[in-house]
């Protein structure tokens, strides 16, 4: 049983006609005009008149100008991400089996060719997100890694953001935001190979182009406006189960936020504490805190802690904070969550900055179906067989009679001519099996 203590009164739209109209024009154009249509449309949006590959020099200055306290952090950032995604690597292997005497089959895994990785900018600057998609395909072994961001006029890329691309090892980096950014990178334009995979968050319009562009190229995922969960018992926090809301609440207006609890104090509690946090906020954080919480909150009651994982488990949360004594439970019991975070001691903001496992993760409930970006995101896993000419009896004997049972004869053939060659004389039953009996 669960009881809504709070129950939003709108709903995440991730995308509207105007949108994918939008896009649809704008993809059309470039794939028409190429270069053209992406330099007017980085003036049109991004205001940018300057160069769109970023130059040597241009990193250089840019270093320069990051603080060296700030360089720490995001070196910090960068080698815990890139440690978690080795791990991940090494959990990807090569494998060959024999399936029967004389067959074997295995299995390679192959990095991608080239990806592109997109940084958002607007109003904050995404360092965390050029840190988390080009490492990991760094780790993953993709050959050329393309990224680019949204430049501000007349100063492009902030100084942060590109040195955490260059550290992170961008091949090539670019002045380009939005439709335009994606589209230059899956298209191959401006000296680019042709992206295998587009990666990254990005706002309503990058994400249509994604999802327009998919096929043409491969794509992390289909995101959504980004939203978390907390899960919490009577001995949760109730200050900080608050904060961890807000926190996340300030993503947008359309940014899910719910609190799933089996215990009424700690619910009013936190209802009494958040709308004061949020007025303390800076006014740009506040008024995307406000709305969200206004509007797309939600706090539920359940009767016991079965319950609250199954409500969880129902929403299937991008981001999931379980503040609840017995973690180990917890961990075991859930199924559906694009991260998991234990434990009070953590936040969805190490997870989204600088812990380690990746933050760009399912939205929208996709979560019931597909984890986050991963070093395997960037990887074939390929299959490769070998069969001696003992094996070839069984094999072609069984194809033989299968095929023909679908009605494929030249696949049947195929294996005739095998038997016909390896066996020469003998008699083999090859024809479509009596099923009538």
């Amino acid at each position: 049983m669960m009881i809504y203590l709070k129950q939003a009164s709108t709903t995440p739209e991730t995308d509207s006609h105007d949108v994918r109209d939008l896009v649809q024009v704008m993809l059309a154009r470039i794939t028409v005009e190429g270069e053209t249509a992406v330099r007017d449309y980085s003036r049109t949006f991004d205001k940018w008149e300057g160069d769109i590959i970023v130059s040597r020099e241009a990193l250089d200055a840019a270093a320069a100008q990051v603080p060296e306290r700030l360089k720490d952090d995001i070196r910090f950032a960068h080698a815990n991400i890139r440690r978690f995604a080795e791990a991940q690597r090494a959990t990807l292997s090569d494998c060959a089996v024999e399936i029967i005497p004389g067959l074997m089959a295995g299995q390679k895994q192959i990095p991608i060719s080239a990806a592109g990785c997109y940084v958002p900018g607007g109003r904050y600057s995404h360092a965390a997100s050029a840190i988390m998609t080009i490492t990991t395909a760094k780790v993953a072994g993709v050959p050329h890694i393309a990224a680019c961001s949204p430049p501000r006029p007349g100063i492009g890329i902030p100084p942060a953001i590109l040195y955490a691309m260059d550290l992170c090892g961008a091949d090539v980096i670019l002045n380009l935001g939005g439709v335009q950014g994606v589209a230059a990178m899956a298209h191959g334009h401006f000296g680019l190979p042709k992206a295998d995979i587009l990666v990254g968050p990005g706002n309503q319009y990058v994400a249509e182009a994604k999802r327009m562009l998919f096929g043409q190229v491969g794509i992390d995922m289909f995101a959504g406006p980004t939203d978390s969960m907390v899960v919490a018992d009577a001995s949760a926090d109730a200050e900080i189960v608050a904060y961890d809301l807000v926190g996340q609440a300030e993503h947008g207006y359309n940014s899910p936020v719910w609190l799933v609890t089996d215990d009424e104090p700690l619910a009013r509690r936190v209802m009494q504490i958040v709308p004061d946090l949020i007025a303390s906020l800076p006014e740009v954080n506040r008024e995307s805190a406000r709305a969200a919480w206004d509007n797309m909150a939600e706090i539920i009651l359940c009767d016991s802690r079965e319950d609250m994982a199954r409500v969880a488990d129902a929403q299937a949360p991008e981001h999931l904070h379980v503040q609840a004594r017995d973690l180990d439970w917890w961990l075991d019991r859930l199924r559906a969550y694009g991260s998991l975070f234990l434990g009070e001691e953590t936040t969805v903001a190490f997870g989204d900055k600088t812990s380690g496992p990746n933050h760009v993760l399912p939205t929208s409930g996709a979560a019931r179906y597909t984890g986050g970006l991963s070093v395997h995101k960037f990887m074939k896993t390929v299959t490769w067989q070998r069969a001696t000419r003992p094996a070839v009896r069984p094999l072609a004997e069984a194809t033989a009679r299968i095929s023909r049972l679908e009605g494929m004869e030249g696949h049947a053939r195929s294996a005739d001519i095998r038997l016909a060659k390896f066996y020469p004389g003998e008699h083999f039953e090859l024809g479509v099996p009596d099923l009538s009996a």
